[in-house]
């Protein structure tokens, strides 16, 4: 099994907050939009250089999101930028009537995503926004796993035709894709080769996911993982021709269970090729106030709760 490593950690916005910086540079198309929180998502760099295309609206999201509506229609790529709560639950009927009814060509970035976010609790912390944002027509979704696959992707949207929804993090988390990957949207990206079980995974989880493959290693299970970074459309070739071989599959997220990934995966192969899941991710719940690590032990959302799906789904084939 290919051993994936790190030699540093990084926050998943900094990739985003960089990938806009060089966007800046080389489209002269793209403007940026924040909600107050330009230090949190990383987009002084796009704002110092490029004051004439960025616009602080405030603490008014909804605003936000007309305002980026109206951008597209003049040629422009706009990029918005706050929190995945205020981002999706707080503004979804003008993202829902001013950009997904119409397809304009917005891009919402969402920064402190899931329970990772930690401290700031439950009212901050949003488990539902993959739901929320796949269910719209026409609405890609991606979340991504660390700092380099959060910048290419962040680049890689700019050319896509169409609403975005872009997921990513707050807390510093290792990095461990290559550097000079081409984020495809809508391709999943085989990490590991297994026999066994096959692990799915999107987003902090992946990196959770590749630490249990190695555990399970050592304990004689072969474990294959896949990042889905890309949640709407999803890579169901990818899913499938690897159940076909693994005859069952794990998928980890770090979301509820309902309306995520595990649901999206669940029909793909309810349609195609029935086969036992098991799903690693938060049960029905809100969050609360405590560290990234004690949130992900807590809601079973970590390496363990990974390694223990997979253990269980082996006894249903």
């Amino acid at each position: 099994m290919k051993k994936y490593t790190y030699t540093e950690k990084k926050d998943t916005r900094s990739g985003f907050g960089d990938g806009l910086t060089e966007l800046g540079k080389n489209n002269p198309d793209v403007v940026a939009l924040c909600a107050d929180l330009t230090g949190s998502l990383k987009m002084n760099e796009f704002a110092k250089n490029h004051p004439e295309r960025f616009f602080q609206v405030g603490i008014a999201e909804a605003n936000m999101m007309g305002m980026a509506a109206g951008l597209t229609i003049g040629g422009k790529i706009p990029f918005t930028g706050t929190f995945a709560n205020f981002s999706t639950g707080r503004v979804y009927d003008q993202i829902r009537q001013s950009i997904a009814y119409s397809h304009k060509n917005v891009k919402i970035c969402a920064s402190h995503a899931g329970l990772t976010l930690g401290e700031d609790g439950a009212t901050h912390q949003i488990l539902e926004d993959i739901g929320l944002m796949k269910m719209l027509p026409g609405m890609t979704v991606i979340n991504t796993c660390d700092y380099n696959q959060t910048k290419a992707a962040t680049i890689a949207i700019a050319e896509h035709d169409g609403p975005v929804y872009l997921r990513f993090g707050r807390p510093k988390v290792p990095v461990f894709m290559p550097t000079d990957e081409k984020f495809e949207i809508g391709k999943a990206v085989k990490l590991t080769e297994g026999t066994d079980v096959t692990i799915v995974a999107t987003g902090h989880l992946v990196w959770e996911s590749l630490q249990a493959a190695e555990q399970l290693e050592s304990e004689g299970i072969s474990a294959e993982v896949i990042n889905i970074h890309t949640i709407k459309p999803l890579d169901e070739k990818a899913i499938l021709e690897s159940v076909a071989k693994t005859k069952c599959i794990v998928t980890a997220e770090e979301h509820n269970k309902y309306g995520g990934l595990g649901e999206s995966v669940a029909r793909c192969l309810a349609q195609h090729s029935p086969t036992p899941q098991e799903f690693v991710a938060v049960n029905d719940s809100f969050g609360e106030s405590a560290t990234p690590a004690q949130l992900m032990k807590k809601y079973n959302i970590d390496q363990d709760a990974v390694v223990k799906a997979v253990k269980d789904v082996l006894k249903r084939k």
